[in-house]
This record gives structure tokens, C-alpha cells and sequence, in this order.
């Protein structure tokens, strides 16, 4: 796995910070801290997409968000966890992993963006 990809995973992490701040925060610190985490996901998402092939990066990205996000409601804020909810986030991310396994990290110079 090279930097760019560790960038996307980085970003994905924060947009799970940003998104868990848009329903829990309740101070001005907190959403200070939302903010922050806004700025540096998409941040870390444009940088990726310069070197990699965008569409592959923001299924990528919005996929590893999606699945933090459901598994960190459970985990932190007793969410329910249902067997529906696991086969669904597993086919989730059977699908980023299957179009990461198939893309090339390279993208084409001289080709149409």
C-alpha cells in the first residue's frame, strides 16, 4: 500500500470524526472540533485524488467511512448491532475491497480526467 492510499484511509478516518461530530456535538469546542475534521478528511481525499483514480478513491473513502461510522455508533453509542446490519456491511466492503483489488493505482497520463 503506497502513501496515497494511507492518505485516503487517513481521511476516511477523520470523516468518521466529522460525521459522529454532526449528531453528538454540543459545544462550540466540539463543533471547533468538527470542523477540523471536516477540513482535514476532504483534505486528505482532494491530495489522494491527484494521484490516483478518483472514482476508485472516493468508493474507497466513502465506504471506509460508512463502515467506521456504523461500527463506531456501536461500539461507542450502544447502537444496535443486528445480523442484517453486518451482512450488509460486509457486502459494503467486499465491494471497496473487490474495485480497489481491480484498479490500477497509476492513473493514465495524457488521457482524458
Amino acid at each position: 500500500m503506497n502513501k496515497d492510499w494511507i492518505q485516503v484511509w487517513i481521511a476516511a478516518v477523520f470523516e468518521v470524526l466529522w460525521v459522529i461530530g454532526l449528531k453528538h456535538s454540543d459545544s462550540l469546542l466540539d463543533w471547533g472540533g468538527t470542523v477540523v475534521a471536516i477540513i482535514i478528511s476532504f483534505s486528505g481525499l482532494i491530495m489522494a485524488g491527484r494521484k490516483l483514480p478518483v472514482g476508485t478513491v472516493y468508493a474507497v473513502f466513502v465506504g471506509l467511512g460508512t463502515v467506521g461510522t456504523v461500527f463506531s455508533e456501536v461500539l461507542f453509542f450502544g447502537e444496535s448491532l443486528k445480523l442484517e446490519k453486518i451482512i450488509l456491511v460486509l457486502v459494503l466492503l467486499t465491494g471497496v475491497i473487490g474495485l480497489k483489488l481491480v484498479t490500477d493505482d497509476e492513473p493514465t497520463k495524457g488521457g482524458a480526467s
